[in-house]
């Protein structure tokens, strides 16, 4: 899932919440349930995602939502790819990226 957000160097939950297609509860749940996910908070206590917090919420997303994986499967798997030193993220953004666009072509054949 590519979500739809300008650049900038932070997000609030609302955007980010709207941007995932899913509750700003689940997202601050999903904070408290994973250690990579730590958006800073402003004096206010309100949450503000950094680009790298996106694309952390991009990998649970993609383990729990779209893959299937339990909480506790998606946090093995994270931990397994921070202790192999692999970065699919990228990858798999760039071929979904490409399925679209090929998507699109065939559409308009």
């Amino acid at each position: 899932m590519q979500p739809n957000l300008p650049e900038k160097r932070y997000y609030g939950i609302g955007e980010v919440s709207k941007a995932f297609g899913v509750n700003a509860s689940l997202i601050r749940f999903w904070e408290k349930e994973f250690d990579i996910l730590r958006p800073k908070k402003n004096t206010k206590g309100n949450r503000k995602f950094t680009p790298d917090d996106i694309k952390n919420l991009q990998e649970i997303y993609l383990l729990v939502k779209e893959r299937g994986f339990t909480l506790d499967g998606a946090k093995q798997q994270l931990k397994l790819k921070k202790k192999a030193g692999l970065d699919n993220h990228d990858l798999i953004l760039k071929l979904e990226r490409i399925k679209s666009e090929l998507i699109a072509i065939k559409e308009n054949l």
